[in-house]
């Protein structure tokens, strides 16, 4: 059950609690002051006369009992209301001089002492029924909408489950026609001679592409299943950072890209996976390279524990940007032109978010970049 669920329920029952005791106090100053006279004045009238102390409870219940017993023959009722005496105390004592309760009128008069008195029971225990029937009705309400919400839920991933299927056949069977085509073009000699390596490496490269993308895909299924958990040590976020940006530089290099370094000198200490939060790093690294401008400018900022990339190639429309960190989430163009699986992006955000920080896009990036990635961590101090 969701925290803000049990929060609702916790808050219901205390507001239940604090109505019924209040209730069951008014009733009781009602019936004291009200209730009791009448009561009183009616039983006189009978001649049924009432002497002792006791709860009213208990004074209602040996009424009731007294009561019950005026239906038996006159040697049972008087052992009967000996034991009722025992039982329920001696300071309390019911008498019983009535003339009318003797024939048919006797036996319509206890019925109606006896309603009566039942009456009172059921007023007393009011705020108890009241209180027990609403609570019951906020526990199923909540139990229901969170059967939906789960519903819903489930129905989603169910949703996202099959499309991530759907653009896994779609991103595979592309370089496996192309693979197919020139093999077969090699194996049955079509091939000019002179074209045979530019197929092979093609291939090559077509292969090496479903390489990387079941490679990809295995990470994202990994961090989505349940048993999977981070192996977090101390460590230094702003080497990390320094790392994986070095592992990159010369492919920044052959693009003509200019990396602009902002990392503070200072040790950032963080618990972290660093195998997985590395992974994270040098997927928005790779994002850049793969989609920034080519001759143009990248800039990797670190800064009490914000880690922003940015670079200036093409602007995110804003549809696609509020699903840019969903699975094979891609432009068209990215899908035919850059080659990228729109995996890496969400593989990134669950590995922040499993350390417990949060990764966004930011398309209002300043000094010129058209986009911004913004990693960041809560501060361990």
């Amino acid at each position: 059950m969701k925290k803000t669920a049990k929060w609702y329920l916790i808050q219901r029952f205390l507001i239940v609690l604090f109505c019924v005791y209040w209730g069951g106090e008014l009733i009781d100053l009602l019936y004291r002051k009200a209730l009791a006279p009448v009561v009183m004045a009616f039983l006189e009238s009978q001649k049924i006369t009432i002497t002792g102390g006791g709860s009213v409870l208990m004074w209602m219940l040996q009424v009731l009992l007294y009561i019950l017993s005026g239906f038996l023959p006159p040697g049972i009722r008087a052992w009967i209301q000996g034991r009722i005496d025992m039982a329920l105390g001696g300071g309390m004592t019911i008498e019983v001089t009535s003339p009318l309760y003797n024939g048919l009128w006797g036996v319509a008069l206890r019925i109606l002492i006896i309603s009566g008195i039942m009456a009172i029971f059921l007023i007393r225990l009011l705020p108890y029924l009241v209180g027990a029937l609403y609570y019951s009705g906020v526990v199923t309400k909540q139990f229901d909408a969170l059967l939906a919400e789960e519903k819903e839920q489930k129905r989603l991933a169910d949703q996202k489950r099959n499309l991530l299927l759907s653009d896994i056949a779609h991103d595979i069977k592309t370089p496996i026609t192309t693979i197919c085509g020139y093999s077969r073009a090699l194996t049955e000699g079509v091939a000019e001679e002179r074209k045979r390596q530019a197929y092979l490496d093609v291939i090559y490269a077509k292969a090496m592409r479903m390489d990387e993308l079941i490679t990809l895909l295995f990470e994202y299924v990994k961090l989505e299943s349940e048993g999977f958990v981070l192996h977090r040590e101390p460590g230094d976020f702003a080497e990390l950072v320094r790392e994986m940006t070095a592992i990159l530089y010369t492919d920044f290099e052959e693009k003509g890209m200019t990396l602009v370094m902002e990392i503070a000198e200072e040790k950032m200490p963080l618990m972290m996976d660093g195998l997985q939060l590395g992974r994270a790093v040098t997927n928005l690294l790779t994002n850049a390279l793969r989609y920034g401008k080519e001759g143009g400018r990248v800039l990797v900022r670190l800064s009490d524990y914000e880690l922003t990339v940015a670079d200036e190639g093409e602007p995110i429309d804003p549809a696609l940007a509020a699903h840019i960190f969903d699975p094979f989430t891609r432009g068209d163009s990215a899908r035919s032109t850059k080659g990228g699986s729109g995996l890496g992006l969400g593989i990134a955000k669950k590995i922040v978010e499993m350390h417990g920080g949060s990764l966004t896009l930011n398309l209002n990036a300043e000094e010129n970049y058209t986009k911004a990635f913004q990693m960041r961590f809560p501060d361990p101090a």
